[in-house]
Protein backbone atom coordinates (compact mmCIF):
# COMPACT_ATOMS: atom_id res chain seq x y z
CA UNK A 1 0.00 0.00 0.00
CA UNK A 2 1.12 3.60 0.42
CA UNK A 3 4.09 5.02 2.22
CA UNK A 4 2.84 7.13 5.10
CA UNK A 5 4.30 9.68 7.49
CA UNK A 6 2.91 10.37 10.96
CA UNK A 7 3.87 13.70 12.47
CA UNK A 8 3.06 14.16 16.16
CA UNK A 9 2.66 17.77 17.23
CA UNK A 10 3.31 18.17 20.96
CA UNK A 11 5.33 20.66 22.97
CA UNK A 12 5.73 18.29 25.92
CA UNK A 13 6.77 15.30 23.83
CA UNK A 14 9.17 17.43 21.78
CA UNK A 15 10.80 18.61 25.04
CA UNK A 16 11.07 15.02 26.29
CA UNK A 17 8.67 15.62 29.19
CA UNK A 18 6.15 13.04 27.98
CA UNK A 19 6.46 10.01 25.75
CA UNK A 20 4.72 10.28 22.40
CA UNK A 21 1.94 7.70 22.57
CA UNK A 22 -0.10 9.05 19.67
CA UNK A 23 2.41 8.74 16.83
CA UNK A 24 3.19 5.08 17.53
CA UNK A 25 -0.52 4.23 17.92
CA UNK A 26 -1.39 5.91 14.60
CA UNK A 27 1.58 4.23 12.90
CA UNK A 28 0.48 0.84 14.26
CA UNK A 29 -3.05 1.37 12.95
CA UNK A 30 -1.71 2.42 9.55
CA UNK A 31 0.38 -0.77 9.44
CA UNK A 32 -2.78 -2.77 10.15
CA UNK A 33 -4.39 -0.98 7.22
CA UNK A 34 -1.50 -2.02 4.98
CA UNK A 35 0.57 1.18 4.94
CA UNK A 36 4.28 1.62 5.60
CA UNK A 37 4.51 4.46 8.14
CA UNK A 38 7.43 6.44 9.47
CA UNK A 39 7.11 8.92 12.33
CA UNK A 40 8.31 12.36 13.33
CA UNK A 41 7.76 14.80 16.17
CA UNK A 42 7.66 18.61 16.34
CA UNK A 43 6.51 21.14 18.94
CA UNK A 44 3.34 23.19 18.52
CA UNK A 45 5.03 25.71 16.26
CA UNK A 46 3.36 26.66 12.97
CA UNK A 47 6.60 27.11 11.03
CA UNK A 48 8.02 23.76 12.20
CA UNK A 49 4.73 21.99 11.42
CA UNK A 50 4.56 23.53 7.94
CA UNK A 51 8.18 22.64 7.19
CA UNK A 52 7.67 19.03 8.29
CA UNK A 53 4.44 18.64 6.30
CA UNK A 54 5.97 20.11 3.13
CA UNK A 55 8.92 17.76 3.44
CA UNK A 56 6.77 14.72 4.14
CA UNK A 57 4.38 15.44 1.26
CA UNK A 58 7.34 15.37 -1.11
CA UNK A 59 7.99 11.72 -0.32
CA UNK A 60 4.88 10.15 1.17
CA UNK A 61 1.44 9.47 -0.30
CA UNK A 62 -0.25 9.90 3.11
CA UNK A 63 0.73 12.42 5.79
CA UNK A 64 -1.04 12.30 9.15
CA UNK A 65 -0.52 15.23 11.52
CA UNK A 66 -1.61 14.26 15.04
CA UNK A 67 -2.20 17.03 17.55
CA UNK A 68 -2.88 20.72 17.73
CA UNK A 69 -6.51 20.56 16.62
CA UNK A 70 -8.09 21.96 19.78
CA UNK A 71 -8.97 25.48 20.80
CA UNK A 72 -5.95 26.27 22.96
CA UNK A 73 -3.54 29.05 22.09
CA UNK A 74 -0.78 26.53 21.18
CA UNK A 75 -3.14 24.43 18.99
CA UNK A 76 -1.95 25.64 15.59
CA UNK A 77 -1.87 22.56 13.34
CA UNK A 78 -4.90 23.44 11.18
CA UNK A 79 -3.72 26.99 10.52
CA UNK A 80 -0.19 25.72 9.80
CA UNK A 81 -1.36 23.03 7.37
CA UNK A 82 -4.39 24.54 5.60
CA UNK A 83 -2.44 27.26 3.70
CA UNK A 84 -0.08 24.61 2.33
CA UNK A 85 -2.86 22.53 0.79
CA UNK A 86 -3.80 22.71 -2.86
CA UNK A 87 -7.36 22.04 -1.69
CA UNK A 88 -9.29 20.87 1.35
CA UNK A 89 -11.57 17.82 1.19
CA UNK A 90 -14.34 18.93 3.59
CA UNK A 91 -15.93 15.49 3.95
CA UNK A 92 -12.83 14.09 5.64
CA UNK A 93 -12.92 16.49 8.58
CA UNK A 94 -16.69 16.24 8.77
CA UNK A 95 -16.57 12.45 8.88
CA UNK A 96 -13.82 12.38 11.53
CA UNK A 97 -15.74 14.78 13.77
CA UNK A 98 -19.03 12.93 13.30
CA UNK A 99 -17.44 9.63 14.30
CA UNK A 100 -15.67 11.26 17.24
CA UNK A 101 -18.95 12.63 18.57
CA UNK A 102 -20.06 9.02 19.12
CA UNK A 103 -17.42 8.85 21.88
CA UNK A 104 -17.40 12.42 23.16
CA UNK A 105 -19.37 15.59 22.52
CA UNK A 106 -16.02 17.44 22.66
CA UNK A 107 -15.16 16.06 19.21
CA UNK A 108 -17.34 18.83 17.79
CA UNK A 109 -14.62 21.26 18.91
CA UNK A 110 -11.91 19.46 16.94
CA UNK A 111 -10.56 21.29 13.92
CA UNK A 112 -9.53 18.09 12.15
CA UNK A 113 -9.22 18.37 8.39
CA UNK A 114 -8.09 16.58 5.30
CA UNK A 115 -6.75 17.89 2.03
CA UNK A 116 -4.33 17.45 -0.83
CA UNK A 117 -0.80 18.76 -1.22
CA UNK A 118 0.64 17.76 -4.56
CA UNK A 119 -0.10 14.04 -4.83
CA UNK A 120 -0.26 13.51 -1.06
CA UNK A 121 -3.29 13.21 1.14
CA UNK A 122 -2.75 15.21 4.33
CA UNK A 123 -4.86 14.57 7.43
CA UNK A 124 -4.86 16.61 10.63
CA UNK A 125 -6.28 14.59 13.53
CA UNK A 126 -6.57 15.07 17.31
CA UNK A 127 -3.54 14.53 19.52
CA UNK A 128 -5.05 12.04 21.94
CA UNK A 129 -4.20 8.47 20.97
CA UNK A 130 -7.86 7.44 21.07
CA UNK A 131 -9.08 10.49 19.15
CA UNK A 132 -6.37 10.11 16.51
CA UNK A 133 -7.07 6.43 15.87
CA UNK A 134 -10.86 6.95 15.92
CA UNK A 135 -10.46 9.72 13.36
CA UNK A 136 -8.30 7.53 11.16
CA UNK A 137 -10.73 4.63 11.47
CA UNK A 138 -13.62 6.91 10.52
CA UNK A 139 -12.09 7.44 7.08
CA UNK A 140 -10.08 4.22 6.68
CA UNK A 141 -12.46 2.83 4.05
CA UNK A 142 -11.97 5.98 1.96
CA UNK A 143 -8.17 5.94 1.98
CA UNK A 144 -7.50 3.33 -0.72
CA UNK A 145 -9.67 5.14 -3.27
CA UNK A 146 -8.39 8.59 -2.31
CA UNK A 147 -4.75 7.50 -2.52
CA UNK A 148 -5.35 5.68 -5.79
CA UNK A 149 -6.95 8.78 -7.31
CA UNK A 150 -4.06 10.99 -6.17
CA UNK A 151 -1.62 8.53 -7.73
CA UNK A 152 -3.37 8.95 -11.08
CA UNK A 153 -5.95 6.18 -10.89
CA UNK A 154 -9.42 6.35 -12.38
CA UNK A 155 -12.86 6.07 -10.83
CA UNK A 156 -14.11 2.49 -10.55
CA UNK A 157 -16.42 1.46 -13.37
CA UNK A 158 -18.99 -0.33 -11.25
CA UNK A 159 -22.31 1.43 -11.07
CA UNK A 160 -21.64 3.51 -14.17
CA UNK A 161 -24.07 3.42 -17.09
Amino acid sequence: MARAYVLTVSDRSARGERADETGPRVAARLRELGHEPETGLVPDDAARIAEAVRGAAAGYALVVVAGGTGLGPRDVSPQAVAPLLDYIVPGLGETMRAEGRRSTAMAALSRSLGGVLGRSLVLVVPGSPRGAVESLDAIAALLPHALDMLAGGDHPQEGRP
